[in-house]
């Protein structure tokens, strides 16, 4: 079942949801950058968020920052109770339906050759800061050999009740202003630009219910 919910994005990542299998399309009310939940705050440049409008909060699934928006950004939480046929006490396996769900998703949208990384997760020197620069199992990137940029990003909160899966994409990437609030990326555009591959519009009218057949 599709829930639908709007606020900031400190009010969204604190809301407690049902322990049901659901998807919660969260849009949030104003810009934020999110921080994981171990990043350092001085990764973040909070005098030019507060001048530009850009909350700053923290959520409680680990990883790099990411930056999400009221029409840029289409955010997704996907909700699994334990003891549910799709629950995996293997964290990293967990995670692939999720990318595999994503993928038909894409491909409904008109977006083809994506694939799901089901591998360990791939570290450089940004990666703990910008959630885009890693690779975590479940994730998607395009398919091909000179496809690099992140499609779907994936962080995952457990309890002993529930999974909670946290999706975002882009359907812009803005690669000046996440030079800006991370200065960390020392204002490398064209490495930062690479980093994300936009989805299509169309991806907004697609069923982001629950896949039938699961």
């Amino acid at each position: 079942m599709l829930h639908k919910r709007e606020g900031t994005a400190e009010e969204l990542h604190h809301t407690v949801l049902p322990v049901e299998r659901g998807v919660w399309l969260l849009t949030p009310t104003r810009p934020a950058i999110v921080l994981g939940s171990s990043q350092k705050e001085n990764d973040v440049d909070h005098e030019f968020c507060a001048a530009n409008g850009i909350d700053v909060v923290r959520r409680r699934s680990g990883g790099g920052a990411v930056y999400v928006h009221p029409v840029e950004s289409l955010w997704i939480d996907v909700v699994v109770p334990r003891g549910d046929a799709l629950w995996n006490d293997d964290i990293g396996k967990s995670m692939w339906w999720i990318g595999d769900w994503w993928v038909g998703l894409l491909a409904s949208a008109g977006m083809a050759s994506t694939k799901v990384h089901r591998g360990a997760f791939e570290r450089n020197e940004w990666s703990d800061m910008v959630c885009f620069a890693g690779r975590g199992s479940g994730e998607v990137f395009p398919d091909g050999p000179d496809a690099h940029g992140k499609i779907v990003g994936i962080s995952q909160r457990r309890t002993r009740d529930y999974a909670r899966f946290q999706c975002i994409a882009y359907f812009h990437w803005d690669a000046a202003l996440h030079a800006a609030m991370l200065p960390g990326l020392a204002n490398n555009l064209d490495r930062i630009a690479a980093l994300a591959t936009p989805v299509p519009a169309t991806l907004r009218a697609a069923d982001l219910a629950f896949p039938s057949k699961v």
